[in-house]
């Protein structure tokens, strides 16, 4: 009797140790034992462009985010050494983002013990959502919402940034008082924030444009021609950190002459980040102490919200790059890289993060081979922590918005909603609501979103598209499944065609389409199927699958008729009803 429990036990223990299951909770030891020197080089490239773009993003996102520039970096090399051993995906970058850092902003009000412990809290959710496998729960996002979500965003980001631009103080961060207010005080604006910052912007776009339209040289070309290229393809690359460390020159040359002309990032903390666990309580400057319930309950919907919206980037951008380069994830997995992350980077002052877009575009086109990539760009960032912080003082904040607005533009995609109204228009419904809810609270836009995709969902379940077909008898076909919100619909039909008309007829049920049916479904056919013996008519059920008969049986319906086909179906009621006569009528 033991000895075969513990051969099982045993075997599952082999199996659960086994070099595959090792590989799919530890991605990196797929591609590691087959690691080489030209793998090493590309790495090294694309670790190296990717950091230098990260630094002067993760300064600039922490500002969208209402947190000194420093907790950017604290937000941006976590991710990059975790997901080196437990991603799968060559290509994405984990760090700080426009979108999440709008979504932080929102819940976390400028303070950091908040935003540190709001990133240990939605790791948590994340990890033990990727251990319970509930990444399907993404799946109820639909891309109406998240289009216009992200155009939302795009707008809100891009807008909240023109204050910097004008070199404007206490503007509100609601965005309908941050548009009024934004234009009233206008003329307040600092010149030299204002040239500053449109001189970035154009330098940065221009930049953008030079990359978008350069074509590769061929191998016939002279090298001179293939440097060239390669030179003006890596500036165009590291635009971002160009522009900064430019307009962080001019700054500094005025402020040594004693001349303030620009609104400048100011005093940064030294150093790199204490690594110790976040904090649970708060006590303010007062005396006052707020404890983890009272963080826990602002918090409120952002637990939600944060994780799930993480989530849903980090998993579009990794399935868009894998299909783009010949690889597939895994989703679960994927979801564990993102939580661990945040739960270890709350231990390094980290707000919430997930994959990055452009950061993952630069580092697939600048051909990295591994994750290990991520590690060189890790390095950069903590170089970047601990010897240029003091440098960091001089980065006008001017140039931050400008690095921040050209980030942002490519997400306000206005063909969009056009593609939307080509496909499919009732889909403008919930695009619509996000979009526009989302400049009062960009949470509430989300959750409206879903919403509105779920009601419309739900509405087609309840009331499916029932085809009536006229062959004497009424053959009736359901173009989807029948589910419990759908039997009051189903009934409707049937009594209206069938059985409140004189005289009652016969109806065959075309089940080709449905899957499954519950207690619900079960109990209304059985009051069906009374209807049609009391009017002495019957009711043919074709096509069913074997798990639906099994159920039908086992609910003991009356009465209850089935055939594998309509024809079939339709001679049985020839031979009980004889005075049914076959018609040409469809």
């Amino acid at each position: 009797m033991m000895e075969p429990l513990v051969g099982s036990l045993r075997e599952r223990a082999t199996s659960s140790c086994s070099c595959r299951t090792l590989q799919s909770w530890f991605p990196v030891l797929s591609w590691l034992p087959h690691y080489n020197l030209r793998w090493l080089q590309m790495d090294l490239v694309a670790g190296l462009t990717v950091g230098l773009t990260t630094v002067p993003q993760a300064l600039a996102y922490a500002e969208v985010a209402g947190l000194p520039v420093q907790y950017g970096l604290y937000s941006a090399f976590m991710g990059c050494f975790i997901y080196c051993v437990f991603g799968t995906s060559k290509d994405v970058t984990l760090g700080p983002t426009a979108i999440m850092s709008l979504l932080c902003a929102s819940y976390m009000g400028s303070d950091p013990v908040y935003a540190v412990l709001l990133s240990f809290l939605c790791g948590s959710i994340q990890a033990a959502m990727a251990i319970l496998r509930l990444g399907f729960l993404l799946d109820f996002i639909s891309y109406p919402v998240i289009k216009g979500f992200t155009c939302a965003a795009a707008i809100t980001i891009g807008f909240g940034q023109v204050k910097n631009i004008f070199g404007l103080k206490n503007i509100p961060q609601q965005f309908v008082l941050q548009v009024y207010y934004t234009f009233h005080r206008i003329p307040e604006a600092r010149l030299g924030d204002v040239v500053l910052g449109l001189s970035c912007l154009a330098l940065l776009v221009s930049l953008t444009w030079m990359k978008t339209d350069l074509v590769s040289p061929s191998p016939e070309h002279p090298t001179y021609v293939k440097v060239a290229h390669g030179l003006v393809w890596g500036c165009a690359t590291i635009r971002n950190v160009l522009v900064v460390i430019m307009a962080s020159c001019v700054a500094f040359s005025f402020e040594i002459s004693n001349h303030h002309y620009f609104t400048l990032t100011g005093q940064t903390a030294k150093g790199l980040p204490p690594f110790k666990p976040p904090a649970f309580s708060e006590t303010k400057a007062n005396g006052t102490i707020i404890y983890f319930k009272e963080i826990v309950l602002d918090l409120g919907g952002g637990l939600a919200v944060i994780p799930l919206m993480g989530l849903l980037e980090s998993i579009a951008i990794s399935k868009a790059f894998g299909s783009q380069n010949g690889y597939r994830i895994d989703t679960n997995q994927e979801l564990f890289a993102i939580g661990l992350t945040n739960i270890m980077g709350s231990f390094v002052s980290a707000y919430p993060v997930t994959g990055s877009f452009g950061r993952t575009a630069v580092n697939s086109q600048t051909g990295v081979c591994t994750p290990a990539g991520g590690v060189v760009t890790g390095v950069i960032v903590l170089l970047s922590l601990a010897f240029l912080m003091p440098v960091f003082y001089y980065i006008p904040k001017a140039s931050l918005a400008a690095v921040i607005i050209c980030a942002v533009a490519p997400m306000a995609d206005w063909r969009a909603p056009l593609q939307l109204w080509r496909v499919r228009k009732l889909d403008l419904l919930p695009f619509m609501v996000t979009f526009l809810v989302s400049f009062w609270e960009v949470q509430y836009g989300i959750v409206g979103g879903v919403l509105v995709s779920g009601a419309m969902l739900l509405y087609h379940m309840a009331r499916p598209h029932i085809e009536v077909h006229d062959h004497g008898v009424l053959v009736m076909d359901l173009d989807s499944g029948l589910n419990f919100p759908a039997t009051e619909h189903l009934n409707q039909v049937i009594y209206s065609q069938a059985l409140h008309v004189s005289p009652p007829r016969c109806v065959v049920l075309n089940c080709h389409h449905i899957s499954s049916v519950d207690c619900t479904v079960v109990h209304e056919l059985k009051d069906l199927l009374k209807q049609f013996r009391l009017r002495n008519v019957s009711l043919v059920f074709s096509g069913l699958k074997n798990s639906v008969l099994e159920v039908l049986l086992a609910g003991d319906l009356p009465g209850l008729k089935y055939t594998d086909s309509i024809e079939t179906a339709l001679q049985i009621l020839s031979d009980f009803h004889g005075a049914f006569q076959p018609t040409n009528e469809d």
